[in-house]
C-alpha cells in the first residue's frame, strides 16, 4: 500500500486540475503538504475544500524570491520537506515564426529555470536530512513536440534532460528524482479545446479517451512515497497510449 503519512510535501500548482487532483490525494493520506499558486480566490477555494493544506501566494517566475521562498516554505513544514512537486507552469502558444522572444522567454524562464532553480535549492535541504523525492511534471509534448509549441516543448523536454542530470548527481544522498509526463488530461483547459480538434486528438490516442487528473496524481503519489525508492532518472508517461517512447 502506498503511504503517505507525515511526510512533508511542497507542491506548485496546487489550484489548477491536476495540482488540485494531486493535493487531494496526498490530504486524504495525510500528508503534511504545502501548495502554492497565484490566485488568491482559488487558493481561498483549495483552503476550503482541504483544510489541512498549508496555502502559499507564489509566483515561481520571480527568481529572485525562490531562495527565501524555500526557506519560508521549510519554515512552515518545520524542516526539509520530503517530497516536491513541481507541478506550476505555463503556455503563451504561437506559431514559431510569429513567437516573441517575450513568449519564448516567459515559457523556458518560468517552466525549466524556476523548475532548476526550485530543485537547487530544496536538493540543498534534502540532502542534509539524507532524504528526498522530486518529481517534476513534464508533458507528452515535450517529447513529440506541438505546432504552436515550440517553447513549451523544450520548456518541457528541458526539465527532462535536467531531472536525468540531477537524478545522477543525488542518487548516493539517497534523493530520488523523477518525472510524469501527462497527455492530454481532462481539465477546464482541455474542455475548452474546439470539438473538432477535440476528436483529431482522440484518434491519437489508443485508448480513445481523456486521461483524469486523478490517473496524474496516483502516479505522484507512488514516486513520493517509499514504494519508489529504487526507481530515478525515469518519466513515467501517462498518456492512455498516445506516445510510446
Amino acid at each position: 500500500m502506498i503511504n503517505l503519512k507525515n511526510k512533508k510535501v511542497v507542491l506548485t500548482g496546487a489550484t489548477g486540475g491536476i495540482g488540485n487532483s494531486i493535493a487531494e490525494i496526498f490530504i486524504n493520506q495525510d500528508a503534511i503538504l504545502l501548495g502554492t499558486g497565484t490566485n488568491d480566490e482559488r487558493l481561498e477555494n483549495l483552503k476550503k475544500d482541504f483544510q489541512k493544506i498549508i496555502i502559499k501566494k507564489f509566483d515561481i517566475s520571480k527568481h529572485q524570491d525562490i531562495e527565501a521562498f524555500v526557506e519560508d516554505a521549510c519554515n512552515e513544514l518545520d524542516g526539509a520537506p520530503d517530497v516536491l512537486i513541481n507541478n506550476a507552469g505555463i503556455t503563451r502558444d504561437n506559431l514559431s515564426l510569429r513567437m516573441t522572444i517575450d513568449e519564448w522567454s516567459k515559457v523556458i524562464n518560468t517552466n525549466l529555470t524556476s523548475t532548476f532553480l526550485l530543485c537547487k535549492f530544496f536538493l540543498k535541504k534534502m540532502i542534509k536530512k539524507k532524504y528526498g523525492k522530486i518529481i517534476n511534471i513534464t508533458s507528452v509534448v515535450g517529447h513529440t513536440g506541438n505546432v504552436g509549441q515550440a517553447n513549451y516543448s523544450a520548456s518541457k523536454s528541458g526539465i527532462i534532460g535536467m531531472s536525468k542530470s540531477l537524478s545522477i548527481e543525488y542518487a548516493k544522498k539517497n534523493i530520488n528524482i523523477n518525472c510524469v509526463s501527462p497527455g492530454f488530461i481532462q481539465t477546464k483547459m482541455t474542455d475548452k479545446i474546439d470539438p473538432k480538434f477535440k476528436e483529431v486528438i482522440l484518434s491519437k490516442i489508443p485508448s480513445n479517451k481523456l486521461g483524469q487528473p486523478s490517473d496524474v496524481a496516483n502516479v505522484v503519489a507512488f514516486l513520493s512515497s517509499d514504494m519508489s525508492n529504487y526507481i530515478t532518472g525515469e518519466t513515467i508517461h501517462v498518456n492512455g497510449g498516445m506516445y510510446l517512447g
